[in-house]
């Protein structure tokens, strides 16, 4: 088998959504369609996406979890049919090994585990096998609860000892530390309150010493604070989240509207640039 896999080298880059999904929040099953999906990547490779993030199953509020064997058969077509295409990266958004090894087989480089390696415990020995790189999230409970009233004594200090903990069980298995990334979970078991706060306290996850990874993209604290119920129309919140997380270190950005991100990026590093 050929290895069309494209290593991810840890330099910024914006990652583009593509949900694979019936139910997705952002875009209500837009790119459910294998034919759809493959022109969206297409589509973010152009505009500057450094990662595609491929999805099969939603991890909204209240999601259910989806078989192993639906996940696959989502995903895998998908990831085989742009593995040749594109020249950047690709990630595979599962909590599944099963699915995270087909996706690899099928030119996968990247797992993103949104429990970061606690859902399966086979997922961070797939990830040591094929040497690929690992992006580790908080999540507080599961998708079916996770927004079921979150509470924190200590909000930063608990998601950091929680993560730390996943980097633990990614390096007990094998996984290198050049290999992992780690992402806060902006949205993922978090009140208004904590999303903020983690946003403006990035700078203690860039400390841990790993690439940080930020997704706020449409996340529906953005909604609640600008008072807009469709996500879709949330890109101009997105943004200015989006660029408080670059000058507070965020290293990825996952995002569903490409173009704009890396528009943003580029003004944001350049004003950054040009104070020093």
């Amino acid at each position: 088998m050929p290895n069309r896999r494209k290593k991810f080298d840890k330099s910024f880059c914006v990652m583009g959504v593509l949900n694979v999904t019936p139910d997705s929040f952002s875009d209500g099953g837009k790119y459910f369609d294998k034919v759809a999906a493959v022109k969206q990547a297409l589509r973010m490779a152009a505009e500057g996406a450094g990662i595609i993030d491929v999805g099969g199953e939603s991890t909204r509020p209240g999601a259910g979890d989806v078989s192993v064997g639906e996940e696959l058969s989502r995903v895998v077509p998908v990831i085989r049919a742009i593995s040749g295409k594109i020249s950047v990266p690709i990630s595979i958004d599962t909590r599944k090994s099963e699915v995270a090894e087909a996706a690899i087989k099928a030119g996968a480089a990247i797992i993103n585990d949104t429990s970061g390696l606690k859902h399966d415990p086979r997922m961070a020995g797939v990830a040591a096998k094929y040497g690929t790189a690992v992006i580790l999230m908080h999540m507080k409970g599961s998708p079916a609860d996770m927004q079921r009233s979150p509470r924190y004594k200590r909000l930063i200090p608990e998601i950091r000892a929680a993560l730390r903990e996943s980097i633990h069980i990614a390096k007990a298995a094998g996984v290198v530390s050049d290999k992992i990334i780690i992402d806060p979970g902006i949205g993922f078991g978090k009140t208004v309150k904590h999303n903020l706060e983690i946003l403006n306290r990035l700078d203690e996850f860039k400390k841990m010493g790993f690439p940080v990874c930020v997704g706020v993209s449409r996340k529906s604290f953005i909604g609640k604070v600008l008072n807009i119920k469709d996500a879709g129309s949330r890109l101009s919140g997105t943004i200015a989240a989006s660029v408080l997380a670059i000058i507070r270190g965020a290293d990825i950005l996952r995002v569903h509207d490409v173009k704009e991100a890396v528009e943003a990026e580029a003004i944001t590093k350049s004003i950054l640039k040009a104070g020093r």
